[in-house]
């Protein structure tokens, strides 16, 4: 099994490319099963998720091909993806594939829109919550769909004639039922309006591909969207959008080591409060004709206390690097999760760093500590993963960090980005 090894004390200089969202490119992929013509995707980043969704696609039909790989100095960079499901083989998504990604449920949406029926084994992915499907359940059956819980399946049908437009208002904001009901909402008879919608930029750029093939979608990055759905869905071309989850997770790697790094192909729009967090840690961010700079010079790291919440608030898929950030703070500083129940798992494993954190509820208290000590530490889960990377960084001697399998989901050749910068980061595979 692979794991990474981290020797810290190095600054970071130099600049590195920022790949699509996996956050976008994962619901844009299960767009493709709304139309039989050809929906291209264009900077798809070459993760274990995204290959994972491939497999689970062509499960239920679709053709796929990729083309576009090139390589620059070591680095892999954007793949363009073609998907063309004309006709839809099977309409069950079994546990084998289910299981391994939580994404991959969302598939119930276009199957059950275009097909009239779905069953979907019930979700897995990384163990940070109960992440219930209740939400996603309420809102296909206010757009007409039967639905029952079968053996660990959820059984969809359609009425005849096809889902039927609706309004209907989120008890919770959920980027993953926003997504879904959106898709499923396309094609259904009529208009949908949905109340507390996610406004994440995913949700927007799914909106926008989905406008691109033919949709009638308008609202997207507001809480209401209003779906007038159509007969049919068209193919397009697409370019995912820029992960804003690695564009924080490297500017925070910056602030932690010191150094000056350009962030390529990124937007800072994307991610407002993350950046400003950072900046008030110590960091300087500034944009620049191809992204964002961020450096840190001199000074130290300062506490700051954030609290996660959805768009436009301090995104959850940041916090935990957040937190190894802090880690090296002046300070003390306070980070509250308010999306998830369960996400501090990488407290114990920073605390191996030498990290001084105590929990309280969802509340968790950094106390800065001058330095951190290598060891070997274990990633619990994708983002957790990536924090002990960023604590290992500056951490004295190595820091080896096993269950890399979790990185790989959603981080596109995180160590040779690192390398290219001046950290001495590497792959040991046993």
């Amino acid at each position: 099994m692979d794991r990474i090894r981290i020797t810290g004390g190095n600054e970071l200089h130099g600049i590195i490319p920022i790949s699509g969202a996996k956050n976008a490119a994962l619901p844009l992929m299960i767009a493709s099963l709304l139309t039989d013509d050809t929906l291209t995707l264009e900077n798809v980043p070459h993760l274990a998720d995204v290959e994972q969704l491939i497999r689970i696609l062509g499960n239920h039909g679709a053709d796929i091909s990729v083309n576009g790989r090139r390589e620059r100095q070591g680095e892999s960079y954007a793949r363009t993806i073609h998907f063309t499901c004309r006709n839809i083989v099977d309409t069950t998504a079994p546990y084998e594939l289910v299981s391994k990604m939580r994404a991959s449920f969302w598939v119930i949406g276009p199957l059950l829109a275009r097909e009239g029926r779905a069953r979907v084994s019930l979700p897995g992915g990384c163990a940070i919550g109960t992440r219930p499907v209740d939400l996603f359940i309420e809102g296909l059956a206010a757009l007409g769909a039967n639905i029952e819980i079968d053996s660990g399946y959820i059984n969809a049908t359609a009425p005849t004639g096809g889902l039927i437009g609706a309004r209907y208002v989120f008890p919770k904001v959920s980027v993953g039922a926003t997504h879904v009901m959106m898709m499923a909402a396309t094609l259904a008879n009529g208009t949908t309006t949905i109340g507390n919608a996610a406004r994440e930029p995913e949700v927007v750029d799914l909106a926008n591909c989905l406008n691109a093939m033919g949709a009638k979608i308008t609202g997207a990055g507001t809480s209401t969207i209003t779906i007038e759905g159509v007969t049919s869905l068209s193919g397009a071309r697409h370019r995912v959008l820029p992960d804003r989850i690695e564009t924080g997770t490297y500017a925070m790697a910056v602030a932690m080591t010191g150094g000056d790094v350009i962030l390529e192909g990124t937007d800072a729009r994307l991610l407002d409060t993350a950046l400003e967090a950072i900046r008030r840690a110590g960091a300087e961010i500034t944009p620049t004709e191809t992204g964002i700079r961020v450096y840190r010079n001199g000074g130290g790291i300062k506490p700051v206390d954030v609290v996660t919440d959805p768009f436009p608030g301090f995104p959850t898929d940041l916090q935990a690097q957040f937190m190894g950030l802090m880690t090296r703070s002046s300070g003390v500083s306070h980070i509250t999760e308010t999306i998830f129940e369960n996400r501090f798992m990488h407290v114990q494993e920073l605390a191996r760093l030498g990290a001084r954190i105590t929990l309280s509820g969802q509340t968790a208290k950094i106390e800065g500590v001058p330095r951190l000590k290598g060891a070997p530490v274990m990633a619990t889960d994708l983002r957790a993963s990536v924090s002990l990377v960023i604590a290992g960084l500056v951490a004295e001697g190595d820091t080896t960090v096993s269950r890399v399998y979790h990185l790989d989901r959603g981080f596109e050749r995180l160590e040779e980005k690192l390398t290219r910068c001046g950290a001495i980061v590497e792959r040991v595979t046993d």
